[in-house]
């Protein structure tokens, strides 16, 4: 049976896989100047076609590299470049796992505090019993409110 956020993340994730690989890292020196250089297009024209003056182009491009430019202003470089922006976040791992392993750390959470009364009352829990519980509880915590929230006790 499908969680109900379960089939939302399976859809980004087949969009979303493996992207970050295909487009690879940033270009040491920002996509804009990477970009304008491959068209031959010097930065004079590029401030033509911008409205802008030669030297704020440097500064466009510095201030990409640096993660300062605004979206809004890379989005009107990129159409200057007779290019589309994408603006799009790859995931670092799959999202269905992000989930799972977000939910396993909750139950973790909530079953150590269960074995810690256990431990006070001289009952050791085997560890395959405390996994078997950590499985089963986070198969019922994931897509429940407050799966984010910062847990209320360390691990």
């Amino acid at each position: 049976m499908r969680r109900p956020g379960q089939l939302a993340r399976q859809r980004l994730d087949e969009r979303l896989d493996g992207l970050g690989a295909r487009i690879g890292p940033r270009p040491g020196r920002g996509w804009l100047r990477a970009i304008r250089e491959a068209l031959g297009m010097p930065t004079r024209e590029m401030a033509t076609r911008m409205g802008v003056s030669q030297a704020r182009i440097s500064q466009l491009e510095r201030a990409e590299v640096d993660g300062s430019i605004r979206l809004d202003t890379l989005q009107r470089a990129a159409a200057a470049l007779g290019c589309e922006l994408c603006y799009v976040l790859v995931p670092a791992v799959p999202l269905e796992e992000a989930v799972r392993r977000q939910a396993e750390v909750r139950a973790r959470v909530q079953v150590a505090a269960t074995t810690q009364n256990m431990r006070l009352e001289a009952q050791e829990p085997e560890t395959a019993v405390i996994e078997a519980q950590v499985a089963t509880l986070a198969d019922e915590l994931v897509d429940t409110r407050g799966l984010w929230a910062a847990p209320t006790t360390g691990l």
